[in-house]
């Protein structure tokens, strides 16, 4: 699995005319699943995402997690984030799990956050969705499970 970790001052997702998901100070994940994923794969992308250190200490270094500060989760399924673009000019997806597949994998993602911290909110996986966030920092990590 990928998670594309963005630390927000703000984020939101809207499908159509309305507010699906939106945070306050916390991360915007974007989460792709990768056809060979597996459970393993979906428990350990929630441990890094609940406890990767990007946000300022009392010294300012990036010691603390969104665990840490009690600050809101926003996960968006990105499929595009499995992406081959290694030759041409249009990307391949075939590394990508399946849409059955990676709906349930992100739905369990999802659960395992939410879990342990109170202000998870998401996208709609499969939607046509208008995402947009002011990225603090900017701080922007590429997390894999691989």
């Amino acid at each position: 699995m990928i998670g594309l970790l963005q630390r927000v001052n703000h984020a939101e997702v809207v499908v159509g005319e309305e507010v699906i998901g939106h945070i306050g100070r916390g991360l915007m994940v974007l989460v792709a699943v990768h056809r060979d994923d597996t459970d393993a794969d979906v428990t350990r992308l929630a441990e890094r995402i609940l406890g990767y250190r990007v946000f300022p200490d009392t010294q300012n270094r990036m010691n603390l997690s969104v665990r840490d500060i009690g600050g809101g989760l926003l996960l968006v399924p990105q499929f595009t984030l499995t992406a081959d673009t290694r030759k041409g000019t249009r990307a391949s997806f075939t590394k990508g799990a399946a849409p059955d597949k990676a709906s349930a994998y992100f739905d369990a993602l999802v659960a395992a956050c939410a879990a342990e911290l109170d202000n998870v909110q998401t996208g709609e996986f499969g939607a046509d969705m208008q995402v947009s966030l002011t990225n603090d920092g900017p701080v922007t990590f590429w997390l894999s499970t691989r």
